[in-house]
């Protein structure tokens, strides 16, 4: 089931309006769930139901999906098809008021664009090539596709031949579900229940991965202060990252939370439950074997943004999210005052930097620059430096530039600075020189 306008939202739209569509999905998910049981949310606008059993009860595919469309509120698509992949596709096409059932898959998939396995780079290769839809991209050998596309390509070419994802028929082992210790302070604040989201999707990611698995779905389990439990459990198209589950948990405690009754009193114990394991994960490295002339040597390997997303939850679940920073560019006239730091994994903060900023250093800007410059030692002869200490070394100056005059903020008490470009046979470095000192603004690379 697909509402287009929610589902399409820009992704860059801050937590809490996504927090707010969660919200009112909650309660669509919730009609659905008085006809059909186990619902799984993909995105806010965006559910998948097993239609199974269902469909025995009420007597076939058809007069489900319209008994659904039926008694869920206006706007939405439905779509039946074989796998989450085919049926949000026919989803996508269906008409307002008629669901669209996919008889064969394979066949419903083969005339659709080559931009159905979405936007990117993959489906833009694909086009150039000459592949321009789901059929052409089946036919082709699949050894070949994944041996020039690597994984992804593996991915697009089942999808195109109506082969979507098999969960593996194994048990769940019950210790691979983590939980938060029984909170004796209810947790009614976001901020709160963030950081407990983000920790416990490390935990539980860090403990799949050692096994070498992924889970497709998650169940979250949420106790209230008063006894209450809620549940709701998530599905993803591709495994799960710790970023792209913590991020989905905290989406549907929120939701909660600012629904009259959902949480009552705050949360006092959360619960995340993986499911449709995939054996498909890997052992994450810095180098790989690599066998030559019957010697085996090590070479390094490329760490992905998942990767990296991963190891970055891991850590601020140990330091805390305070201690884990990532930047944005703002306006400033000095390289430290043109970045802002924030939390990793929050909500970007709102900058300006089209202001003109008079005086702004022009590029390029240094490759490195602190958020406090330090002091550094420079030798003056009559106004021009002449040699610069660089950690113990003193170092003759071959060129400079400057001074340029920058006027501080004298409503704030903050006096005049002169900035210099200087060039030594190290390397070249930012400077000014403020109330008698010198201070290290950048470093050039």
């Amino acid at each position: 089931m697909l509402y287009p306008e929610l589902a399409s939202k820009n992704a860059s739209e801050s937590p809490v309006d996504r927090s707010a569509d969660v919200r009112w999905f909650e309660s669509v998910v919730q009609i659905i769930e008085d006809l059909v049981p186990r619902v799984e949310v993909a995105e806010p606008g965006v559910a998948y139901v097993p239609v199974e059993g269902a469909v025995r009860y009420y007597g076939g595919e058809k007069v489900l999906a319209e008994k659904i469309a039926g008694a869920i509120p206006p706007g939405a698509r439905i779509g039946l098809a074989d796998g989450p992949f085919a049926a949000r596709q026919a989803a996508a096409r269906a008409g307002e008021l008629e669901p669209l059932i996919v008889e064969d898959t394979a066949a419903f998939l083969r005339d659709l664009e080559i931009d159905a396995l979405g936007p990117g780079e993959l489906a833009d290769t694909f086009r150039w090539l000459g592949v321009t839809t789901l059929g052409a991209l089946a036919r082709l050998p699949r050894a070949a596709v994944a041996s020039r596309f690597g994984p992804d390509g593996l991915t697009a070419h089942r999808l195109a031949a109506g082969e979507d994802r098999r969960p593996m028929p194994r048990p769940i082992p019950p210790e691979y579900a983590v939980e938060s210790r029984h909170i004796e302070e209810p947790l009614v604040m976001a901020e709160q229940v963030a950081f407990l989201t983000r920790s416990l999707a490390a935990r539980l990611l860090g403990a799949l991965s050692r096994d070498g698995l992924s889970p497709f779905k998650v169940m979250v389990e949420v106790e209230a202060a008063d006894g209450t439990m809620r549940q709701r459990t998530w599905r993803s198209a591709d495994p799960f990252t710790e970023h792209a589950l913590a991020e989905r948990v905290w989406w549907q405690v929120r939701a909660w939370m600012d629904t009259p009754g959902g949480i009552p009193g705050g949360v006092v114990r959360l619960r995340l439950d993986p499911s449709d394991l995939s054996g498909e994960g890997r052992q994450l490295a810095l180098l790989e074997p690599i066998e030559r002339d019957g010697e085996t040597t090590w070479q390094e390997v490329a760490i992905d943004r998942h990767d990296a997303e991963r190891a970055l939850a891991r850590a601020q679940a140990l330091v805390g999210p305070d201690a884990v920073l990532q930047a944005v560019p703002k306006g400033g006239r000095m390289p430290h005052e043109q970045v802002e730091w924030y939390p990793w994994g929050d909500q970007p903060p709102e900058v300006g930097e089209d202001a003109p900023w008079p005086g702004k250093v022009p590029p390029p800007s240094p490759a490195l620059a602190s958020p406090k410059p330090p002091p550094i030692e420079v030798e003056w002869d009559g106004g021009m430096p002449v040699r610069i200490r660089l950690g113990t070394r003193w170092e003759t100056v071959l060129s400079w530039a400057g001074p340029w005059r920058m006027v501080g903020r004298w409503w704030e008490g903050e006096g005049p600075a002169d900035r210099y470009q200087i060039v030594t046979s190290v390397g070249a470095v930012l400077c000014f020189v403020k109330d008698g000192r010198v201070y290290l603004a950048g470093v050039y690379d």
